[in-house]
């Protein structure tokens, strides 16, 4: 089913999403990947704020290239998302609701999706450029020194991703498996 969602995410939203949903987000996302990660939290081990507010947020695990003249981003491209599983749950356990990137998560997040009542969306890798198009704007808001890895805000505009894990823990790779493998 392809739905339209605009940002940020509520639980009542989330509650309506399923695995395998075609859903196009507008409103604002952060990007963050392994190096800012890593930095938030070595941030809240400090005891420490972090700088973006995530509650009922969405990050999305990108860094991009450069933009190009006229535009507010280069390509925009997914990256690996369990190269940020050791840090999900607890983020997700201190109100993050969406993620993005792609590729399968660890169990750990999964139960964290489940019982934050969150969702893990993805979005087509090596689509990036395509997918940039859907961003309407681009700033730098923490941890500049990280380059592309620095945490952006980014407002997107009908931003096209798919429902991979549901707040009930159903995930579209199982799913697919179980669909379409009979060895």
């Amino acid at each position: 089913m392809e739905k339209h969602i605009n940002l940020p995410l509520s639980k009542e939203v989330i509650n309506e999403l399923k695995a395998g949903d075609y859903v196009f987000l507008s409103g604002v996302i952060y990007t963050a990947r392994d190096a800012a990660h890593k930095r938030m939290d070595e941030t809240l081990s400090e005891g420490k704020e972090l700088p973006i507010d995530i509650k009922n947020n969405t990050i999305y695990y990108m860094g991009p290239s450069p933009a190009r003249e006229g535009r507010p981003i280069g390509s925009a491209g997914p990256t690996t998302a369990s190269r940020m599983d050791k840090y999900a749950p607890k983020l997700l356990d201190m109100g993050l609701l969406g993620m993005i990137g792609k590729g399968r998560r660890t169990e750990a997040v999964k139960e964290a999706i489940v019982r934050n009542g969150a969702v893990y969306f993805a979005a087509v890798g090596g689509a990036g450029a395509l997918l940039s198009k859907a961003i309407v704007s681009s700033e730098v808001v923490a941890y500049d020194d990280l380059g592309t890895e620095a945490i952006r805000k980014l407002t997107v505009k009908d931003f096209p991703v798919i429902v991979v894990i549901d707040n009930k823990g159903n995930n579209l790779y199982d799913i697919a498996l179980e669909k379409y493998c009979t060895e």
